[in-house]
C-alpha cells in the first residue's frame, strides 16, 4: 500500500517541466573563446546582435582574457586602495580645502 503517499515525489499539482513554451523562445546565440595569460580557456556565449568585447575577465583567475591563445593581453596594473580624503585630494586643491573648511567654521560660529 501507498500509505497516503503519491507516485510522483516532490511535484505539485500543476508543476511541470519549465520549457521554451513556458519561457519564449532563446535568442539565437554564439559561443566566443578567449584565453587568459595563465592558459584558462573561457567559452562565454553572447547573443548573435551583440558587440563580442575584446578582452573578457577570466573567471579562475581574474587576469583579462583575449581571442587570440598566443598572445594573451597583459594584466592591467594594479591600483593600491584610495580612501575618500585620496579622491578629495585629487578633486581640490590645499587652498580650496582651506577655504571650504574656514567657510564650514564661521557657519558653525554663526558668523555667517
Amino acid at each position: 500500500m501507498a500509505h497516503g503517499r503519491t507516485g510522483i515525489r516532490g511535484a505539485r499539482i500543476g508543476s511541470g517541466p519549465m520549457g521554451e513554451s513556458e519561457r519564449g523562445d532563446l535568442a539565437p546565440r554564439m559561443v566566443v573563446s578567449f584565453w587568459c595569460g595563465n592558459g584558462h580557456h573561457i567559452r562565454p556565449s553572447f547573443s548573435v546582435e551583440a558587440v563580442v568585447p575584446e578582452v573578457w575577465d577570466c573567471p579562475k583567475c581574474g587576469l583579462p582574457a583575449g581571442p587570440d591563445p598566443d598572445n594573451a593581453p597583459a594584466p592591467l596594473g594594479v591600483t593600491p586602495y584610495k580612501t575618500h580624503l585620496g579622491y578629495v585630494r585629487q578633486r581640490r586643491s590645499q587652498e580650496d580645502g582651506e577655504i571650504l573648511l574656514n567657510e564650514a567654521l564661521a557657519k558653525l560660529r554663526g558668523t555667517i
